[in-house]
């Protein structure tokens, strides 16, 4: 299904009857990847997943976007499509859970106003704890930014424009080497927010699942939102990585069916 928010061309998936779940992708993600999880929840919920700005076929942003303006985009969404729903329950991996985050705290604590409420989460491998660098990542940011100055101040970056573009492939992230100019722009405003100090304030029921081998989101902070989120429950699936609802769909579906009465 296709929708127009804020300008853009946005594509949905809407199925079911129940109260409504909405689901949000990871970064580089799409909706595709909920299938599974979206066939098993539509038995008792009205499930509705978005391709976010900039993934899967909706349009890309026209400027770059931080976690604030993902939220924005999430609430003009329900509020142009769902504008009658009270309750809402969102489900989020990776980034999507990162906005998660965002929003819930804030329609607790009055920074955001929403028309519904939200008496339940379940964030699977969050994003929104910011990472500590190891030495070696470290080392590898200071040899980008060595070199980049070199390229800036000699002129080397304004004769030969792609020389900076092409130093930002090799020393980014697959994430950052895949994406266009605005996406990485957006993704470097989104991974560098840590969003600890907002995680106290989400004080609705918040099922964490986790796979213990995740190294995008390590396991230590779905520990750290565990211990922070007042109502928040960890179950961790053994043996999977950062697509736990991927890897071991059974047991991720036994999880969630039990918090959600499925």
């Amino acid at each position: 299904m296709k929708t127009i928010i804020n300008g853009l061309n946005i594509n949905y998936i809407d199925e079911g009857a129940g109260p409504l779940l909405v689901m949000l992708h990871g970064w580089g993600s799409n909706i595709e990847l909920f299938n599974g999880v979206i066939n098993f929840a539509k038995t008792k919920y009205h499930v509705v997943a978005m391709d976010m700005p900039g993934f899967g076929k909706s349009d890309e942003p026209k400027e770059p976007m931080n976690v604030d303006d993902y939220v924005d985009f999430v609430l003009a969404f329900v509020k142009e499509l769902y504008p009658q729903e009270k309750e809402i329950i969102f489900l989020g991996h990776s980034m999507g859970g990162r906005v998660i985050i965002k929003l819930t705290s804030g329609i607790h604590d009055g920074r955001i106003k929403a028309d519904f409420t939200v008496p339940k989460i379940i964030l699977t491998d969050a994003a929104g704890v910011k990472p500590v660098k190891s030495a070696a990542q470290n080392k590898r940011t200071k040899r980008y930014k060595f070199y980049k100055n070199i390229i800036t101040k000699t002129g080397i970056a304004k004769v030969f424009p792609g020389t900076l573009d092409a130093l930002q492939k090799k020393f980014g992230s697959a994430d950052y080497a895949a994406a266009s100019p605005v996406m990485r722009q957006s993704l470097v405003k989104v991974v560098n927010e840590d969003l600890v100090p907002y995680m106290p304030s989400v004080t609705m029921p918040a099922l964490l699942i986790w796979g213990d081998l995740d190294t995008a989101t390590p396991l230590s902070d779905g520990r750290k939102m565990e211990e922070l989120m007042p109502e928040a429950g960890l179950a961790v699936i053994n043996g999977v990585g950062h697509y736990s609802f991927l890897e071991n769909p059974v047991l991720y579906n036994k999880i969630l069916g039990s918090f959600l009465g499925i």
